[in-house]
């Protein structure tokens, strides 16, 4: 399978947040330790809108059970106040450290500061905020989505080079206003930019749902005589999006090419029976890394700013090789 290296592997990385749009990385004061020795951490979860999603809560309980640290876990359901107000608790209990996914990208400066000022370090997982505060977290861990989004537009560029054009693309988006969302139609928009007969002729979020992208992708066949790719930003949507590719009597994966980001077993699977054709993996097992980055800010150790996880790519091929053992 293709491997792509720029990522470096467990926490070692260098840089800062510009990637991701976000300011510089924090350094507030650690928390310490609960009485019986245990790390107390407060989590909170977007929600469970997607299978990359689930795997994601699953690898971070499991890893919390793990390294035996005392994990209180918030479901935001998809709403960033209940998030705000998971965070505002977590405070009042003085956890030892923050952890959580932020829904959208900003609007955290208050609740990031109430944080800061107890004393209690942050750590954003898989989604990265802009705040206008300085040094209100500690440090990053999640993939780089703007890479995504660009590994997916080189491989359209690739796949259509010989094609004479116009060759229509619609978009499926991620949860408007998310880091994700933003920053893979950012990668996808600049890579496809190499060829001017590559057209993005409509673009709308299916908040990264199975029945978001079908419905979403039910308007654009309406509206569009003419599709000849579907980029999604989640295997959920990009299965929604086959879902009405194929109730409209047309082939996903040739009459219309879909290429999705995630890499989850049923995306795996939908790409090995040639319903997709291209994916851009984006690992959920952030657990193990959390929780090894908790034990060292709470122990007051420096951490990088930005830590990276490795991605792969994946065609029908490949997708087919790795199935039987794959972790989610």
């Amino acid at each position: 399978m293709s491997k792509f290296l720029t990522a470096m592997l467990g926490i070692v990385t260098v840089g800062v947040l510009s990637a991701c749009g976000s300011g510089p990385a924090p350094a507030g004061d650690a928390g310490g330790g609960s009485d019986d020795g245990r790390i107390t951490m407060g989590f909170s979860q977007v929600g469970a809108e997607s299978g990359w999603r689930t795997a994601n809560t699953a690898s971070i309980q499991d890893a919390a059970k793990e390294a035996d640290i005392d994990l209180k876990f918030s479901d935001a359901n998809g709403e960033q106040e209940n998030q705000i107000s998971a965070i505002r608790s977590f405070v009042q209990q003085q956890v030892d450290v923050i952890a959580f996914s932020p829904v959208v990208r900003t609007g955290w400066d208050a609740v990031l500061l109430e944080a800061k000022n107890a004393g209690i370090p942050v750590i954003l997982t898989d989604r990265a905020v802009d705040t206008t505060e300085p040094d209100v977290y500690k440090t990053f861990l999640g993939a780089d989505f703007v890479r995504e989004g660009t590994w997916a537009g080189e491989w359209v560029v690739k796949e259509f080079a010989a094609t004479p054009g116009p060759v229509n693309i619609v978009q499926l988006e991620g949860t408007t206003g998310s880091d994700p969302a933003l920053e893979r139609s950012k990668g996808f928009a600049e890579a496809i930019a190499a060829d001017p007969k590559l057209t993005v002729i409509a673009s709308q979020t299916g908040d990264f749902t199975r029945s978001g992208g079908k419905q979403v992708m039910e308007a654009f066949l309406k509206a569009n005589p003419k599709i000849d790719l579907v980029f999604a930003q989640n295997d959920d949507m990009a299965l929604g999006a086959m879902e009405a590719i194929e109730a409209a009597g047309k082939k996903p994966g040739q009459d219309i090419k879909i290429v999705a980001i995630d890499a989850t077993r049923d995306g795996m699977q939908a790409l090995a029976d040639g319903k997709f054709n291209f994916i851009v993996e984006c690992n959920p097992l952030l657990g193990p890394q959390l929780m090894e980055l908790a034990k060292q800010v709470v122990a007051g150790e420096s951490v990088p700013p930005r830590v990276v996880t490795p991605d792969e790519t994946f065609d029908q091929q490949q997708a087919a090789a790795v199935l039987p053992d794959r972790k989610y």
